[in-house]
């Protein structure tokens, strides 16, 4: 079954429907979803919703936008929360130049601190970049511990990187952007990376794939996402759902938490 490996539910887009939405995603073929936190609030509503829907898992982070928020006393809430069950990974976190909420520094250190959480509790990691590749890479390979995999959520930059991630053991997040018609460094990437190291997400509510662009993502949706990536790789969308479920399994390390 499809394994959304990134979305966010907790999101205020859901609010008028959310109850009719999550039930109905395994009657259509979503066997699994892990929301994603990207702010204290966030975190708080993801808890709220893996504790009411069984297929649900939670990521707890804090967004390089949102880093404002965080201090000792709310890091180390942040932190409780990475103690919950249900709780599979630390994120997203990372760095975001493009809209530069908060100083280069701030992000740095607080994606330090979250990567470091992440080693201290044996958590995977949810990265997010945006136009800072360079200085992900810096941090990564400084804080690198073969014991704490990440993916690079939502993947955007170059197959030279993309090769050097693969290197490093971490995964790439593919979503509905390889889906369109001007990803063309997009699904360069998807053809020349392992299947192994692609997990399938949506970053919902964002991101929705041809032909839904523009408008309110769900975790249905990456049929599409698996057909493109089949389609590159000259494979049948079953065996990439298939596939990326087991990725996403491994990556969270679900079967040490049945």
């Amino acid at each position: 079954m499809i394994f959304d490996s990134h979305a966010h539910y907790d999101d205020h887009a859901y609010d008028g429907d959310r109850e009719e939405i999550l039930p109905a995603l395994a009657r259509d073929g979503v066997g699994t979803v892990v929301n994603v936190g990207a702010s204290l609030e966030g975190t708080r509503r993801t808890v709220e919703l893996i504790r009411k829907y069984p297929f649900m898992y939670g990521a707890a982070g804090v967004h390089p936008d949102e880093v404002g928020e965080l201090n000792e006393e709310t890091f180390a809430w942040l932190r409780e929360q990475c103690l919950q069950k249900k709780i599979v990974a630390v994120g997203e976190t990372g760095l975001d130049y493009y809209w530069d909420k908060e100083s280069h520094e701030v992000q740095k250190k607080w994606f330090v601190r979250q990567l470091k959480l992440a080693k201290e509790l044996s958590l995977p990691v949810i990265v997010h970049s945006r136009e800072a590749a360079a200085d992900t890479m810096e941090i990564l390979k400084q804080e690198y511990s073969p014991q704490t995999p990440a993916v690079i959520h939502c993947y955007s930059y170059s197959p030279e990187l993309a090769r050097e991630y693969v290197k490093m053991g971490y995964y790439l997040g593919i979503g509905g952007v390889v889906t369109f018609k001007n990803a063309k460094k997009l699904k360069e990437v998807v053809l020349e990376t392992p299947l192994e190291r692609i997990l399938l997400e949506t970053d919902c509510p964002y991101l929705a794939p041809e032909p839904y662009r523009g408008k309110r993502n769900d975790s249905r949706n990456l049929t599409y996402v698996a057909k493109a990536v089949a389609d590159i790789k000259g494979l049948t969308p079953e065996a990439v759902i298939e596939a990326t479920e087991k990725n996403a399994g491994t990556f969270y390390r679900l079967d040490r938490r049945q």
